[in-house]
């Protein structure tokens, strides 16, 4: 009968490849690529993550401009005209959910009802007939064209309230 003694630490012929005592730690492969899979689960996560964030700042900002919106709407039916800026309503200092302010135009403040300063769609149509409030978006930056690079990722008010959302969806 053999004896299966054979010392302490030393694994028997008979025991399976991965029971061998001497090999306590772990080579330097196996944890190269238990690093790059922690890299690769965590890159994902954040990129979900940048993601959510950027659509909740979206979520945020059309909400506000609903806000806004039904503000200015209350000042136009105690003082029969749209409030000439934000702050006719103390909301001059509201800002965006990226830090800049909101934008907001008054028609009737402007020669010839501000033709040529309306935010326009893709067809050159005004996108409001009262007046026109949005946010310059994530990157600040707008021109009064929803097709213009610095524009398409404006939060708009169109329709004269009808759409609120993303210039890009519009």
């Amino acid at each position: 009968m053999p004896s299966h003694a054979q010392g302490a630490g030393h694994a028997s012929r008979t025991d399976p490849w991965w029971s061998n005592t001497e090999d306590t730690g772990f080579t330097l492969i196996e944890l190269m690529m238990v690093i790059a899979m922690i890299g690769i689960l965590s890159s994902l996560g954040t990129m979900n993550y940048v993601g959510y964030l950027e659509r909740a700042r979206v979520v945020k900002a059309v909400a506000e401009i609903e806000i806004l919106e039904k503000e200015i709407m209350a000042y136009e039916l105690e003082n029969d005209s749209w409030p000439n800026t934000l702050a006719d309503i103390d909301r001059q200092n509201l800002l965006d959910p990226w830090g800049n302010p909101y934008q907001y135009l008054n028609f009737d403040t402007i020669a010839g009802g501000g033709v040529g300063k309306k935010r326009k769609d893709r067809w050159n149509n005004p996108l409001n007939f009262d007046f026109d409030l949005y946010s310059m978006g994530p990157d600040g930056l707008s021109v009064t064209a929803l097709t213009a690079a610095q524009s398409r990722d404006d939060i708009v008010r169109a329709n004269d309230g009808q759409y609120i959302g993303p210039a890009s969806d519009y």
